[in-house]
């Protein structure tokens, strides 16, 4: 039977519960125990596929297509597993479950309610991720604060569960914040303690509580959490601020946390393996010389919006011993004629996923600036489809070259929907959604990147080059370099003769670990890093 760690988060949102979840992962995976891991999520939406970005950030797909809270992109970078279906549960996958259940019959007449039918449908969720992966251990994160009204059905399941599976197989941790009062300088315990009040009168103890917070946690602070808590004094953890969140499982393992885990969980008194990871943070938090990335989107105001690609950067820099520089472009700026300092001063240019149009003129105007000076150019799924608009403008002398996403009526469809998706209505789930594989053309440099034949990649996408006009931006030098196995789906765009000018319709980053970078974030800060752009140049003294 799997042992199950949840986890909970009170006082505020976004205290980091998900980088908790994805450090605990990594300390027992460190010590030899398989792990997997799964995020409630009490929203009613079925999942974030159909929300803004402006609500949830980022959207991560697991290799299955399932389209999930961007928490699972931290257990996956992590933990280095990949995760299913199975491992996002929301409220609205709950009831229509449940309600689903009811109009067949299932429940024989009976009244359905929350406790028992709801908690049982998410129980059962619980169990399913465990079966599934078979797992020593499953680390269940529970979203939102404690205390909000939608998460209580989730909040009293897992109440249930420990008396269900055994009470020395589960284990409540809960983050809290613990805000610093400026004018007195202090760290105030309060919040916390109202917050495990709140669990305690649902009938959930905390076994170990890890405090947030942005200064130094005396032992005082900690030995009163202790007391009013009711929680073991080493099972009281401080979690300050770190310089990368790389280096959370390290402060949590020199806290204590992974032996404690693991002796009351009885998982035996293993050593933690973590070398590799010392060196990786070590080397990260060192001094680097910097490779400036402009990263050109609609959201960049809400850096959630783009948290895989961030990411995927920091391991490519890591890979090349330098530190990367992202500026963050407005691509509707850029629209306007602003912002255009900011792509003369980057080594490489970025243009990530997105939908709709607003914004997209903008971003051709950073893949044409790109192709016309040389500059490195990476473009995942949307980027993909305006670099081909860009080179398509370009290759036919006309700017009303378009994807029919923009421009139903554009005479140059260089871009268009999917056959498949031609009588697809609803908008939830429906898209070319996960890993798919994608065949490379021998000495291009996607090949040459990945170092192989056949790679799979993570979609997320109605729209793709239109084949109509394979042939002709071919001659003018725009190369397919990644093609479906039936050569029907042009997977990978690169323009000839440019130092380095590769797009993709798949999301690469979603597979990027920070010990193992993907080989086109790599090979594209690579190129970057050689690249030299007007103000960069050095004078040597002379001699």
């Amino acid at each position: 039977m799997s042992k199950y760690i949840f986890v909970t988060g009170g006082v505020v949102s976004s205290v980091g519960k998900g980088i908790v979840v994805a450090s605990i992962g990594r300390l027992l995976k460190s010590r030899g125990i398989s792990v997997s891991v799964q995020k409630l999520d009490p929203y009613l939406n079925v999942d974030p596929g159909t929300m803004s970005p402006y609500q949830h950030g980022e959207v991560f797909v697991t290799q299955d297509g399932a389209e999930t809270d961007l928490d699972l992109g931290h257990y996956e970078r992590f933990i280095d597993v990949d995760l299913t279906s199975a491992s996002n549960v929301t409220s609205g996958q709950i009831y229509s479950a449940v309600i689903a259940g009811e109009r067949r019959g299932d429940f024989l007449g009976g009244t359905i309610q929350v406790v028992p039918h709801v908690t049982n449908e998410i129980k059962r969720r619980m169990r399913e991720v465990a079966e599934l992966s078979g797992a020593e251990v499953v680390i269940v994160e529970v979203g939102g604060t404690v205390g909000d009204i939608e998460g209580q059905p989730f909040l009293e399941a897992i109440r249930q569960m420990r008396n269900e599976v055994g009470r020395d197989n589960v284990l409540y941790i809960h983050v809290t914040f613990l805000p610093h009062i400026a004018t007195t300088g202090e760290l105030k315990t309060k919040p916390t303690q109202h917050s495990v009040n709140e669990l305690r009168r649902i009938g959930i103890q905390p076994d170990a509580v890890l405090c947030r917070a942005d200064f130094e946690i005396s032992q005082g602070i900690k030995d009163k959490i202790s007391l009013f808590c009711d929680v073991d004094k080493k099972a009281v953890v401080p979690l300050v601020t770190a310089e990368t969140i790389y280096e959370v499982p390290l402060m949590l393992e020199d806290a204590g946390l992974g032996d404690w885990v693991a002796e009351r969980l009885g998982l035996g008194a293993t050593v933690a393996i973590l070398d590799d990871w010392r060196t990786m943070v070590s080397k990260l938090k060192a001094p680097k010389e910097p490779v400036t990335v402009a990263l050109v989107g609609k959201y960049v105001e809400l850096r959630d919006a783009y948290y895989s690609v961030r990411e995927a950067l920091c391991h490519a820099g890591l890979h090349h011993d330098r530190r990367v520089d992202i500026q963050w472009v407005r691509s509707e700026d850029l629209e306007n004629g602003a912002s255009l300092d900011v792509l003369k001063s980057a080594q490489g240019v970025i243009v990530p996923g997105g939908f709709g149009y607003r914004g997209i003129e903008g971003m051709i105007v950073a893949a044409r600036y790109a192709r016309q000076k040389g500059i490195p150019y990476l473009g995942l799924c949307l980027g993909m489809q305006v670099l081909v608009i860009e080179f398509g403008r370009y290759a036919f002398d006309n700017e009303l070259a378009n994807s029919t996403e923009f421009d139903p009526k554009t005479p140059y469809p260089v871009i268009d929907l999917l056959p498949e998706q031609q009588e697809v209505t609803e908008m939830g789930g429906t898209m070319r959604l996960g890993t798919y594989p994608c065949h490379l053309v021998p000495g291009s440099r996607a090949a040459l990147a990945y170092g192989d034949t056949v790679v799979y990649e993570r979609h997320r996408h109605r729209f793709e080059f239109n084949n109509n006009f394979r042939e002709q931006l071919g001659q003018k030098g725009l190369m397919p370099s990644g093609l479906s196995p039936d050569n029907r789906l042009v997977e990978i765009v690169e323009v000839k003769d440019h130092p380095w000018m590769v797009a993709c319709q798949f999301h690469p980053e979603f597979r990027s670990r920070p010990n193992r970078p993907h080989p086109l974030f790599a090979s594209f800060v690579g190129a970057a890093k050689e690249t030299l752009v007007e103000g960069t140049q050095v004078t040597l003294p002379l001699t």
